[in-house]
């Protein structure tokens, strides 16, 4: 089975899911979504496949994110995914897609229902 994880390697939630996935033998291509995010193209492809919308894959308590005011942009679709281009940070982890499906580690065995 190959699957993708975007993965945060200084938050622990990443970690587990990282090891998790390692431990069940799951062939893995990892990107380090700080060092190299994701596209437009790429995140509306992931929030397809996870079913929610742009405001649901943003880390709310984070300081950019209210620098930023997107708490009041919340139906701008086009205004959070290019907040979450330009400060990758922002982006809720880990996200692990596979066939097909997307899901986001938190716990981090919620990953297992796509596999």
């Amino acid at each position: 089975m190959k699957a993708t994880i975007y993965h945060n390697p200084r938050c622990s939630k990443s970690r587990q899911t990282l090891a998790l996935l390692e431990d069940k033998g799951v062939d893995l291509n990892i990107v380090e979504y700080l060092k190299t995010p994701p596209d437009q193209q790429t995140l509306a492809d992931i929030l397809n496949k996870l079913d929610i919308a742009p405001a649901d894959l943003m880390r709310k308590g984070d300081s950019v994110y209210k620098e930023l005011n997107l708490g009041n942009k919340t139906d701008d679709t086009q205004a959070l995914l290019d907040a979450m281009v330009e400060n990758p940070i922002l982006i809720e982890r880990p996200i692990v897609v596979a066939n097909g499906k997307a899901a986001i580690g938190r716990p981090p065995e919620s990953v297992l229902d796509i596999l």
